[in-house]
């Protein structure tokens, strides 16, 4: 047995001995990723509303994802996790101290999919009067872990079948929590939450080809041949991280086309970009959220593997400046655990999306802007 599932209980109890005072205020758990940061936003001000007057609202997030939380309305509050981390026993109580003093009048949880040593660890140190959830998305290895804890929570939520829309599901969770049906959100922030459009020197195609899970890239000669589509004059940018080059050294020369350079802007900076492209063309990454939900014309290029519960959006939420390419395949749906084997570095749904039928639908998306 880990250590912590023996010291997490005792540090509690020593805990509680100490608490004082009222509580207050509302503690949102989300431990998505980038993309799913994005999407959060939208349904963000619903949660919000479950704060009495004069509460605040805290949002914990992954380290990694709050890199995305420029996009959160004003006035929330942000604490950043490093769920590695949590695994070190300093950094892990000096956190559970920290939550448990603020004394958070509730605590609700906003995944589907948790970890009972990672974010309902963290609602159990919260040690809050008023708690909530979803039912967890079964996970075998820790199903009957999750199952003990459903005394954690003091309001679980029934979101219906495993695979779904995740804002749908959202959506639903925030009219059970709230006691009010409205209509799941369309993927597009509001105008006093845009980042200024940044001036550009000329008209611009972002495209967006990496991914943390490689399997999920189009190949660089894919992306040749749609570039060759980009009209004369335009200029491309290949945005990422300055790491994702070293890491795929194929798509290096990319930039040695004409208009082409890199562009290795934080996602704060490059919304800018991404309001003022003309074109967004972006694997299933979290830059294809982002760029959706700043109205920037986007073309996805996605495998099948989150169909249904990711991309393509939703009917009801899908905004008017998104094309999703992809496959249908009987296997879609499978959350990445692919069970084929790799086509050329790719899953079989990536490898079999038509370049054809991708240079056309960007032909279609920049017509008549030039």
């Amino acid at each position: 047995m880990k250590a912590h599932r023996l010291l997490d209980p005792a540090m509690a109890l020593a805990r509680r001995l100490r608490r004082r005072g009222p509580a207050s205020g509302v503690l949102l758990l989300s431990f998505g990723g980038l993309g799913d940061t994005v999407l959060f936003s939208l349904l963000l001000p619903r949660f919000a509303e479950l704060a009495r007057p004069g509460e605040k609202v805290t949002v914990l997030l992954r380290a990694d994802a709050a890199r995305m939380a420029f996009v959160f309305p004003p006035g929330i509050e942000v604490i950043k996790v490093d769920a590695g981390q949590l695994r070190h026993p300093t950094i892990r109580y000096r956190l559970f101290d920290r939550l448990f003093a603020a004394h958070y009048r509730l605590v609700v949880s906003t995944d589907f999919l948790r970890h009972p040593d990672l974010d309902e660890a963290i609602a159990a140190a919260c040690a809050a009067p008023e708690t909530a959830a979803m039912e967890p998305r079964s996970w075998p290895k820790y199903d009957r872990r999750l199952a003990a804890n459903r005394r954690l929570w003091h309001r679980l939520f029934d979101s219906g079948p495993p695979l779904q829309d995740k804002v749908l599901r959202w959506s639903r969770f925030a009219d059970f929590l709230t006691g009010r049906s409205e209509p799941p959100p369309v993927v597009r922030l509001p105008a006093e939450r845009l980042p200024a459009a940044r001036t550009l020197d000329a008209p611009t195609v972002v495209v967006q080809p990496f991914s943390a899970v490689t399997a999920k890239q189009v190949r660089p000669d894919f992306l040749r041949r749609l570039l060759a589509e980009v009209p004369a004059g335009w200029r491309v940018l290949i945005a990422g991280h300055s790491s994702d080059m070293e890491r795929n050294p194929d798509y290096r020369p990319l930039l040695e086309l004409p208009g082409v350079a890199f562009e290795p802007a934080p996602f704060a900076e490059l919304a800018g970009v991404l309001r003022a492209a003309r074109l967004v063309v972006s694997v299933d990454t979290a830059c294809m959220h982002l760029a959706a939900a700043l109205g920037a014309p986007t073309l996805c290029l996605a495998g099948a593997g989150y169909h249904g519960e990711i991309v393509p959006y939703a009917a009801e939420i899908m905004p008017p400046n998104l094309r999703f390419l992809t496959v249908a395949m009987e296997c879609a749906g499978c959350l990445g655990a692919c069970r084929l084997p790799e086509v050329d570095g790719m899953y079989p749904c990536v490898a079999a999306l038509d370049v054809e039928s991708a240079a056309t639908v960007l032909r279609e998306m920049i017509g008549g802007t030039a």
